[in-house]
């Protein structure tokens, strides 16, 4: 039994089929099917001690990744194999199962990338080093300067050999990030992995374990320590991951693979023919021009970032022109500096001429944008970079010459245009300032980002809060860069950070919020309103990740300093949030008490319409909790309106989730679901993860009610994943707790435990996004599907018949004369086209008409 094998059974019995059925489905013994099942993790490949296949494993791997359909006997030729047919043949299979993965039937692996705009140029050799010892080496660092290419070799690499990873490639790019202590959570926001928990390595090892995925990390060199700690651990850890790292100096961590990434030799005058053709779509290589561009390539060192800035030049001046300046530059620029490696004062000397070529106003933009982190928009440099000499003219004009001259790069996110600056050109621009120039620049930056999150944190309650929401995922690093500022000169750190108590849910997660929030407290010590407000959303974050005990000491101090200062908002907010850890902590007759006290004290002060709808909801539930029914109605009735009338959506969704629970428990089980469902297409904008894991409990719990057993036992299994995602599960509150331990008994007395456990694995496997198709799409059933009306394909539609009649994959595949594996995507289409889970299913469906 391979690693494929045990995919496909284990999703063959999640699907319902018995185990004998799956035995004889798959020509396999039961015992073989029984230890498929037993298994929590797929078994690797078959390894005979001293076998002498081992030796030629890493080339096996780069051929099969290099070609996945080669044959055995091609195999034994391109390895010179003299040994048993046999000994080869299993362990290609291995290998090859183990690259392929699970059938492309189920969705295929993810590879994220960054775009490439340009050709591909030379590197044949560093490509066919680098897929040789990926297949051996778990860590290879792409070693070389700035401008040498490592990134882009990095890029194409992965690409080149993505189809040996059953879960795809990520792509985490570090050059914008500055703080070590963020270099974990970077990876969980760049693996998709929203609002996680309070430790992010963990996290993240327990994400890789069982997957089959390459990471690449692009400029190591900055955070070497940090990036050498960290993928060690991950390494150790997850045992199918891979790891391609690009820096300036080795991570020198135990099995570690360097690969140095040279500078180009002959295929630079490729490079350099390519990249005059995008400046010069007529320009071609031929034998009058040969000789003037191989000597302008071995001026530049074969660079590959030389080479396209000064190909760059080739808008006003000719080929001749180029060589002789570019020949003049070099002796002028490199002159005092000849104990610096050659390439260094290559690429140093076409970086200044390329800067000294731009016109003033692209210099001085040049200079002044280096201060982002990241991309920035256009609005955000007319901000940061306006100043007396420079207009608003200027600066769009500057841009657009920038961009021309490959210096910025346009990118387009969420339909908005956004710049970016390469690393090694972002460092130039940077080393051109003075102290003065930097701190006034971090000033204006900081200036600027300070007012976006005031511009947020009051118009949160309204109609653009989604547009706020994608705003301050794509400025997280600016983000992150003008609270590092805020904290190193001191004085708003508290106020910026601790204003927007929704941070959690718009872009960051509750890990990182924390983290600011703590940082900030613990290095402004000033008995401020502002520090007063901070240690409230504190402890609101510290309550919703079920640390009450950190909640209460930050709300106790909070208490004394709002009520020392005399600040009516920041009393009522700490208020209001020990009310929430007594509601939390199952002391209902004190929770009352404090929350109606902390509405009373919000009246007359600045609370915004978001805190106090919080509020509302936190009293709703409590009334649900303590069986009044009637009055928690009237707190979310209250609400939903202002939230209308507002355009607001992310409150609303709490109130109609409140709405549900209400439903649930006076014994309305369908009008929970409605409500549920309504609820969690709300929250889908949103980085809420306690919002979806509150509302996937309610659906699960609901379902259980309804006597949809195993819909419930999937969607226990998917809450109880998002919850190690932010903190404690249910926020850690027994009487929370006790509810979903009624409705898991009630889906397990359905299913019987092996089946209860069976579809709970299932949930607990997915991913948010998966969570969400499963809890929105799957929903739909066959009352949803209009006869005539189900879009599927004329072979999907003879599938399906196929499949109502009660025929399996592999009988299918026999009498449409196709494959097994097309058969496998055409009933996977089907169910998702369908709404349906099962496909047993089909047969409801078709008798209905469909």
């Amino acid at each position: 039994m391979n690693a494929q094998d045990w995919r496909e059974i284990r999703q063959l019995h999640a699907d319902g089929m018995p185990i004998k059925a799956i035995a004889r489905h798959r020509g396999i013994s039961r015992n073989t099917v029984r230890r498929a099942l037993q298994l929590g993790e797929p078994p690797g490949p078959p390894r005979a001690r001293g076998s002498v296949a081992d030796a030629h494993e890493p080339a096996i791997r780069a051929l099969l990744a290099e070609d996945p359909a080669i044959t055995v006997a091609a195999i034994a030729v391109r390895i010179g194999w003299e040994h048993s047919t046999t000994v080869l043949k299993d362990r290609v299979r291995a290998l090859r199962a183990e690259a392929q993965g699970p059938a492309p039937a189920t969705p295929g692996p993810r590879t994220e990338l960054p775009a490439q705009l340009t050709e591909f140029v030379g590197r044949e050799g560093e490509l066919a080093t680098i897929r040789q010892v990926l297949g051996s080496a778990r860590l290879v660092t792409l070693l070389g300067p700035g401008g040498v290419g490592k990134t882009r070799l990095a890029i194409q690499a992965a690409d080149k050999v993505r189809r040996a990873f059953a879960d795809g490639v990520r792509w985490v790019e570090l050059g914008a990030l500055r703080d070590p202590a963020l270099l974990a959570q970077t990876l969980v926001d760049a693996l998709g992995i929203r609002d996680r928990s309070a430790s992010p390595r963990h996290l993240l090892v327990d994400h890789l374990r069982n997957r089959q995925l390459l990471l690449v990390l692009d400029n190591c060199e900055h955070l070497l320590g940090a990036c050498a700690e960290l993928a060690s651990f991950l390494l150790h850890g997850a045992k199918e991951l891979r790891i391609i790292a690009t820096s300036r100096e080795a991570l020198a961590i135990p099995g570690e693979h360097a690969v140095a990434v040279a500078p180009l030799g002959d295929s630079a005058v490729t490079l350099f023919a390519a990249r005059a053709r995008d400046i010069l779509p007529e320009f071609s290589l031929d034998d009058a021009n040969l000789a003037l561009v191989r000597r302008i390539c071995g001026q530049l060192d074969g660079l590959p970032l030389a080479i396209e800035l000064a190909c760059a030049r080739l808008r006003v001046l000719s080929l001749s022109e180029l060589a002789d300046r570019l020949g003049h530059r070099l002796r002028l620029l490199t002159g005092g500096n000849r104990a610096a490696p050659e390439r260094h004062r290559s690429l140093q000397a076409t970086v200044d001429w390329s800067f000294e070529l731009c016109a003033p106003v692209e210099r001085q933009l040049w200079i002044r944008t280096s201060v982002f982190a990241g991309s920035f928009s256009l609005a955000a440099a007319e901000e940061v970079c306006q100043d007396s000499r420079l207009t608003d003219d200027d600066i769009v004009d500057g841009i657009d010459g920038l961009v021309g001259k490959s210096l910025l790069l346009r990118e387009e996110e969420h339909g908005e245009v956004r710049f970016r600056m390469l690393e090694t050109l972002r460092e130039y621009g940077q080393a051109k300032l003075n102290d003065k120039q930097a701190a006034e620049l971090r000033a204006r930056h900081h200036a600027y980002y300070a007012r976006m999150v005031g511009d947020v944190t009051r118009q949160w309650f309204g109609e653009r809060q989604q547009q706020w929401c994608v705003k301050l995922r794509l400025e997280h690093a600016n983000l992150r860069t003008a609270f590092e500022t805020a904290l190193a000169r001191g004085g708003d750190g508290a106020r910026l950070i601790g204003a927007p108590w929704f941070l959690w849910a718009a872009g960051f997660s509750f890990t990182e919020h924390r983290y600011w929030l703590e940082r900030a407290l613990g290095l402004e010590r000033d008995a401020s309103p502002d520090r007063a407000r901070a240690l409230a959303t504190l402890g609101l974050v510290a309550t919703l990740q079920g640390d009450r005990d950190a909640a209460s000491r930050a709300l106790a101090e909070g208490m004394r300093i709002a009520e020392a200062a005399g600040d009516a908002f920041g009393l009522a907010y700490n208020r209001h949030e020990q009310g929430l850890v007594a509601f939390f902590g199952g002391d209902f007759g004190s929770s009352e008490r404090i929350l109606l006290e902390a509405l009373d004290r919000y009246q007359g002060t600045e609370a915004p319409l978001d805190l106090l709808g919080s509020l509302r909801v936190h009293l709703g539930l409590l009334y649900i909790f303590a069986g009044d029914t009637h009055e928690a109605l009237r707190h979310f009735e209250q609400l939903r309106p202002q939230c209308e009338q507002h355009g607001e959506r992310w409150m609303l969704s709490y109130a109609v989730y409140g709405l549900g629970l209400a439903a649930l428990m006076c014994g309305d089980h369908d009008e929970a679901v409605a409500r549920a469902t309504e609820s969690l297409r709300m929250k889908q904008p949103f980085d809420d993860t306690i919002g979806l894991s509150l509302t996937t409990e309610l659906l699960a719990w609901s379902e259980a009610a309804r006597g949809e057993a195993e819909r419930a036992a999937v969607l226990l299994g998917a809450a109880e994943t998002l919850w190690a995602s932010v903190g404690m599960q249910l926020y850690g509150s027994e009487h929370w707790l006790d509810q979903r331990t009624r409705f898991e008994r009630q889906a397990r007395n359905g299913l019987g435990d092996k089946g209860y456990d069976s579809a709970l694995a299932r949930g607990q496997a997915m991913s948010r996004d998966r969570v969400i198709e499963f809890a929105l799409g799957e929903r739909r059933g066959v009352n949803r599907v209009r006869p005539g009306g189900s879009g599927l394909s004329r072979r999907e539609s003879e599938v399906a018949e196929l499949v109502a009649e009660g025929l399996t994959n592999r009988e299918i595949a026999r009498k449409l004369v196709i494959s097994h594996r097309t058969v496998e995507g055409h009933v996977e289409h089907i169910l998702d086209k369908l709404g349906l889970s099962r496909r047993a299913q089909v047969a409801q469906w078709r008798k209905a008409g469909g």
